[in-house]
């Protein structure tokens, strides 16, 4: 494969108006090789998924983030090193987010939850998917689902005294107040993202909706996954490897 047929591929998996209205958010990185026979997935470009996935021999990353602008000289460094290992990569972050297979229904495909009603999307603003357990669970059930699925300390907090039954959920920073009221305006006793801030956990415990926060990282690595499976069923002769993160946002030593 080269990158002009996987460029091709992500048009097949991608809707043509999702690419067109987020056409910003998605890209490559680096092109230096272009004879594709090994992808390495990570949720985000950084130097130590660069040097895993120069370990591992591949030729093109596909991750969630991009390097972000904002943490400042990252993408320069990456971009050396991407050079340097003859590595081509290619990020998709808001595509991801708001397809069907995308982030937020990877992970409630995870954790179990079996009737999914709607994806997330975008809707002048990042709307929570919303998923149905057919059969409640325990609160604490639920939390151990996720801290054994994500490998990490998942925070919790219970706000109500309801078997979990609708859940919200938007993967990554879907911590803003407004991601909650959607989530509880859809009739939610639970919502689940990867990062929360002192109103969003304030809000939570207000309305009575239970919470949980993993990480940005690991809420998101489902999606990708998702996405490398998808690109090898296109081409059986592609070869996918993990480059395994460290989980440095929830790091308890």
């Amino acid at each position: 494969m080269n990158l002009k047929q996987f460029e091709h591929y992500i048009k097949r998996l991608f809707h043509g108006e999702l690419l067109e209205e987020l056409n910003e958010d998605y890209g490559f990185t680096n092109k230096s090789n272009d004879s594709v026979s090994t992808i390495g997935y990570a949720t985000n470009l950084s130097i130590e998924t660069i040097e895993k996935a120069a370990e591992n021999n591949i030729d093109l990353m596909v991750t969630h983030h991009d390097a972000w602008d904002f943490i400042y000289g990252l993408k320069e460094e990456c971009l050396k090193k991407l050079k340097e290992y003859n590595i081509s990569h290619f990020w998709i972050h808001g595509p991801l987010d708001f397809i069907e297979f995308g982030t937020c229904t990877s992970l409630m495909n995870v954790i179990g939850i079996d009737n999914i009603i709607k994806h997330s999307v975008y809707d002048n603003g990042d709307v929570p998917g919303v998923g149905v357990f057919s059969k409640p669970i325990e609160f604490n059930v639920l939390v151990q689902k996720m801290r054994d699925k994500l490998e990490e300390p998942v925070r919790s907090w219970r706000n109500n005294d309801k078997m979990v039954k609708k859940v919200g959920v938007l993967t990554g920073a879907g911590h803003s107040t407004n991601h909650l009221k959607i989530a509880l305006e859809e009739g939610c006793d639970t919502y689940i993202t990867g990062e929360a801030t002192l109103y969003t956990i304030q809000y939570a415990k207000f309305v009575g909706i239970n919470l949980l926060v993993g990480s940005h990282t690991f809420t998101e690595i489902f999606g990708v996954e998702s996405l490398a499976n998808k690109i090898q069923e296109l081409n059986k002769d592609i070869i996918i490897i993990k480059l395994k993160e460290d989980h440095i946002e929830l790091n308890q030593q």
